[in-house]
């Protein structure tokens, strides 16, 4: 179908004003944060969309979704837009985006059964500050809270900071519903667990977007009691007695809210003020008074059992924490700093066992120095840990130098992942511990999954067949 028959044809499905056309936005909304260095200086090197639109219903979304599988249209669903691993990005011309914020009503919060079901396109921090007030918290705090919406943390399998103790979305998300590619609504019914088949809220959740759009959630919500938190900090003298005191901790079967192990490197970003060139290791409890002073006391006794360098005040911690979180301001303040400097930073997530996470930060920074031209900055740090293992977070700045701007990503940005998923895939972890494969990781997904991969494939082929649904996303295009 021709690109102006697209449109029209949808102006006959989208209500008036629910359509965008104008070029400037539909270039906008060509990439995401993994292409900011392009976005920076306006150029877009990515097919440009047909149109934007953003229905308000999820039956307004089937009837779109519907159009676009009858006509092999690509969509890309989209709400917040915080991704930042390309899959949002738009990978074949004339594609639709498909942006679910117009749905944003928080539709019934029940304290009895501890649940809360919003629609897809509900701001994170709108939904916390409303829940907060009312003494209650859903646990999920990723860092993007102030510009992330719900369903998009659920299609990308988004974790928060303080996952030691709620869990990741997968553990909150009770039930949901969604919009197949053939335009049929289905729902999961909300229930605290079942046995009758396979778990079918996988299936959406963590999908980025490439199976189905989801437009509604139910989420648990814990009681919020934010005056027992309190922070625990030490500077340390090696990264690996940081794994061994995380690891610990989590075998020992302690729940803090959010524990945290930073190099120096990454840590001097955060902790230039008191970190004397050491390691930062943070603690945070939370919870019923008892049970918070209980897992801060065991946090306390296990440390003395390892050698640190010294202890930091929780004053320091409580400060950074304040700060943490990104929003509007920041990002606009992150692009003014590209344009001025030509120095761009990124962060690529991965998870292995204890018995290789070590070895895997090892190898990736000593890589990364001596294989990346331009390099300013590479650290890691961890922050979601398990009871067999933790994630780590690769950060990364490089001055962008004797290249066009589209050639940043080829000279830099690919290079640096590659450093990073072989060296992590070789040892058994897993390529991507939250942000998701978006488009940049998809050459590796096969590797990943193994003799898997053909499990993910028929879900694809069974449930995508005219494969519309964010083309190039976590699938290969040459598989479809």
């Amino acid at each position: 179908m021709e690109r102006q028959t697209i449109i029209e044809e949808l102006g006959k499905i989208v209500p008036s004003g629910y359509m965008v056309t104008d070029e400037t936005i539909l270039k906008e909304h060509s990439v995401d944060r993994f292409r900011k260095f392009e976005k920076v200086f306006g150029v877009y090197s990515r097919p440009v969309p047909a149109a934007l639109v953003r229905p308000r219903t999820p039956q307004e979304t089937a009837d779109i979704i519907r159009f676009c599988n009858d006509n092999k249209i690509a969509v890309i669903p989209r709400t917040g837009g915080s991704s930042i691993e390309g899959g949002l990005e738009a990978a074949v011309p004339d594609s639709i985006v498909v942006d679910g914020s117009e749905m944003d009503q928080i539709l019934d919060i029940d304290t009895y059964n501890m649940q809360v079901t919003c629609q897809c396109g509900v701001n994170l921090e709108v939904l916390e500050e409303t829940l907060r007030k009312l003494g209650y918290t859903t646990g999920h705090s990723p860092q993007s809270k102030p510009l992330a919406q719900m369903g998009g943390l659920v299609a990308t399998r988004s974790i928060g900071q303080f996952s030691t103790l709620y869990g990741g979305i997968e553990d909150m998300l009770v039930g949901l519903e969604m919009v197949m590619a053939d335009g049929t609504i289905a729902r999961i019914k909300n229930c605290p667990r079942r046995a009758a088949g396979p778990d079918i809220r996988h299936i959406p959740m963590g999908s980025e977007g490439a199976l189905c759009f989801i437009t509604e959630v139910t989420v648990k919500i814990f009681k919020y009691m934010p005056e027992n938190n309190k922070f625990y900090s030490w500077l340390l003298d090696d990264m690996k007695t940081g794994f061994e005191i995380l690891r610990e901790v989590m075998v020992q079967g302690y729940k803090p809210s959010f524990a945290r192990l930073y190099d120096f490197e990454d840590g001097e970003y955060y902790f230039s003020h008191f970190c004397e060139g050491k390691p930062v290791l943070i603690f945070m409890v939370e919870g019923p008074k008892g049970v918070a002073e209980a897992t801060g006391t065991a946090i306390e006794e296990i440390v003395t059992h390892f050698h640190t360098y010294k202890k930091v005040d929780s004053h320091y911690i409580d400060t950074w924490y304040a700060g943490l979180n990104w929003n509007e301001g920041k990002v606009a303040e992150e692009y003014k700093l590209i344009e001025k400097t030509h120095n761009v930073g990124f962060t690529t997530e991965i998870s292995a066992n204890w018995s290789n996470i070590h070895d895997i930060y090892e190898n990736v920074i000593m890589r990364i120095k001596n294989e990346i031209p331009d390099i300013t900055m590479v650290g890691g740090h961890s922050s979601h840990s398990y009871m067999n293992g933790t994630n780590l977070y690769f950060m990364y700045y490089y001055n962008v130098v004797d290249c066009d701007v589209t050639e940043e990503i080829t000279k830099y940005h690919n290079p640096i992942n590659t450093i990073i998923v072989e060296e992590t895939l070789k040892r058994g972890g897993s390529m991507c511990h939250h942000h998701g494969v978006g488009k940049y990781r998809v050459r590796w997904i096969k590797q990943e999954h193994g003799s898997a991969y053909p499990v993910l494939k028929k879900l694809k082929e069974a449930l995508d067949p005219n494969n519309i649904m964010n083309p190039g996303t976590i699938f290969p295009i040459e598989d479809n």
